[in-house]
């Protein structure tokens, strides 16, 4: 990728909806812009939608260098989670319910997240590779006569939102809702997920409480049943003495269909179209997969970047790069400018299948909440590719990906493909 002139920093609106609207280099290169003159600095947050039950928040430090965003992660103590993520303020019970750990802080945190760790041991994860095998050939059976698909919703999209709710015991009459759901809630502001008009507040609390009512349904009928599956593990589980609410296993849910489903889809779309970009590291994937298999999902996730963003709060007075930041102000570390930052990434803007050392942040970076399901997406990184270059070795991407309008979620909503004689 080559960028365009840098602009003045001055001109770089974070929060303006119009530049995230705007083409990849030229939201490249800003960022590149505030690395170099400006690595921290400050920006108004956007103004609520009319009706919205909070008001317009008092601005944030966008923070864009590597390693400011890891000194950020490492300090919970200094940059707390607990007063939300995203952002806006939201109230407390929104930010829990939707944000289950990602928005607590220790000692809540640390309880929450041992209980619910238990099914994401490696342990566990080495018990789950028969089925995402299954459901990756599953996945690639329903299409492969075809001849073609679009990539996002019959490839990408099928295999963590099925795995998930096998994880769960989800019936799988029910995952087409549960994709349904999750568009809603990470799509807030794209137009096609919430009709102009809409409030998105609402829109989440309804796909949130559909998700939740899905959850608490299946509790009642999993506790104390023995069932194999993650629902009741963590019903069942107990941590010194402590066991998972009804609720917060509601919430947990939420969080982990939306992240381990959008996130990994994601993911593997953005990992096809760089393939698809740079046919040599493609062949060179092709040619030896095994050797390459690690260290190429690792630089998918870099440049993919599924997460954009996440937010914390500084709890005293401190500074980042050279900036006094003071108790209360807001922080939001932009992952996708620390994983193109060239002071911690060599040729960041090329695809590089065999980058070593990749310490990118694509998972959020080090320290308590380091994503939890991260072994599993790079499980279902590693069997989804190894499927797509076995059985559709001559994919093609034949068109342009449709981009989901989001400065939270890089997503892709849909991108169309064909193998055999249609790729031709």
């Amino acid at each position: 990728m080559k960028l365009p002139a840098l602009p003045p920093v001055e001109s770089v609106d974070l929060s303006g909806i119009d530049f995230w609207l705007r083409p990849v280099a030229e939201r490249e290169a800003a960022f590149a812009s505030l690395r170099k003159h400006k690595p921290v600095s400050f920006h108004q947050e956007f103004e609520p939608p009319p009706g919205a039950p909070f008001p317009r928040g008092p601005g944030y430090w966008a923070i864009t260098k590597h390693r400011d965003i890891l000194e950020v992660s490492r300090t919970p103590e200094v940059f707390c989670s607990g007063k939300g993520t995203n952002i806006m303020d939201l109230p407390p019970q929104f930010n829990e319910f939707f944000g289950s750990m990602i928005n607590m802080d220790d000692p809540r945190h640390g309880r929450l997240r041992r209980i619910v760790s238990r099914g994401f041991t490696p342990r566990a994860l080495g018990r789950l590779e028969p089925l995402v095998q299954k459901r990756a050939q599953q996945t690639i059976d329903r299409v492969i006569d075809r001849g073609e698909c679009d990539f996002v919703t019959d490839i990408a999209a099928p295999l963590p939102l099925e795995l998930v709710c096998d994880l769960m015991g989800i019936p799988e009459s029910e995952t087409a809702s549960v994709f349904a759901h999750t568009n809603v809630i990470l799509g807030l502001g794209d137009p096609e997920y919430v009709k102009p008009g809409t409030s998105p507040i609402v829109a989440a609390l309804t796909s949130g409480k559909a998700l939740a009512d899905l959850m608490n349904e299946l509790a009642q009928h999993k506790a104390g049943k023995g069932a194999d599956d993650l629902t009741t593990a963590l019903l069942d589980a107990e941590v010194d003495g402590e066991t998972l609410t009804h609720q917060e296993l509601a919430s947990f849910f939420v969080l982990l269909v939306v992240a381990g489903n959008e996130t990994t889809r994601n993911a593997i779309s953005h990992g096809m179209k760089a393939l698809f970009d740079n046919p040599d590291q493609r062949r060179k994937w092709a040619a030896d997969f095994d050797r390459h298999v690690d260290t190429a999902v690792e630089e998918i996730v870099r440049w993919a970047s599924p997460v954009i963003h996440f937010r914390r709060t500084a709890t005293c007075d401190t500074e980042l790069s050279g900036q006094p930041i003071k108790a209360g102000d807001k922080v939001v570390m932009w992952y996708a400018s620390g994983n193109r930052d060239e002071d911690a990434f060599a040729r960041p803007y090329d695809f590089d299948i065999a980058r070593t050392p990749n310490e990118h942040v694509g998972f959020g970076g080090p320290g308590p909440h380091f994503c939890l399901g991260a072994q599993l997406a790079r499980r279902e990184m590693r069997v989804m590719f190894r499927e797509i270059f076995r059985r559709l070795p001559d994919l093609q991407i034949k068109s342009e990906p449709e981009m989901l309008r989001s400065n939270f979620i890089h997503g892709i909503k849909r991108m169309k493909c064909a193998w055999g004689k249609r790729a031709s």
